[in-house]
């Protein structure tokens, strides 16, 4: 009972809420802030989807990328809606460019950018995970991203076990049209 008679100041808070909200962004819109990291540039000229190769069956796997928070990342989705989505995001993090990938085997492996991104290929090398006992547990540990050109890419996927180099999957994808 006590809580229908609180509807109407929760509903009159919510309603001044936005209305100052939105004069804020009269005010002054949000701005992204300037690149640090020429590599998110790159990652940002990806947006759409692509096709590559599964290199497990052999058949045609959709990528997409996004950007998104208002320029600040671009995510990477691995087979959209199938069982086995991945999503990675790519983003600044001063002056670095950092990634996380949330893996189909439950673990969120943390890399950062070995290189500016100035040419063709972006490097990234593991610095920690989330849910994840130890290094030692399967999990990807880097991944390249070469920009062959406007509409092909190459991204080469290294996985450890054991604390150790376990195979390296590679898709070569081409923009789909």
């Amino acid at each position: 009972m006590k809580f229908r008679a609180v509807l109407p100041f929760l509903a009159l808070l919510s309603a001044l809420a936005v209305t100052a909200y939105a004069a804020d962004e009269k005010k002054e819109p949000l701005k992204p802030k300037p690149t640090i990291h020429a590599g998110l540039d790159q990652f940002k000229q990806l947006a759409g989807d692509w096709v590559g190769k599964d290199p497990h069956e052999g058949k045609d796997m959709l990528v997409n990328y996004k950007v998104t928070s208002n320029g600040s990342a671009v995510v990477e989705t691995i087979g959209p809606g199938t069982d086995h989505e991945m999503v990675t995001v790519i983003h600044p993090d001063g002056e670095d460019l950092m990634l996380t990938h949330y893996c189909a085997l439950g673990n969120q492996p943390k890399m950062k950018a070995k290189t500016r991104g100035d040419d063709k290929k972006v490097a990234f090398e593991f610095i920690g995970a989330t849910n994840m006992k130890s290094d030692k547990d399967m999990h990807m540990h880097s991944v390249t991203f070469t920009f062959v050109d406007k509409d092909n890419l190459k991204a080469e996927w290294t996985h450890y076990m054991d604390g150790k180099e376990a195979g390296t999957m590679a898709f070569d994808m081409k923009r789909k049209k």
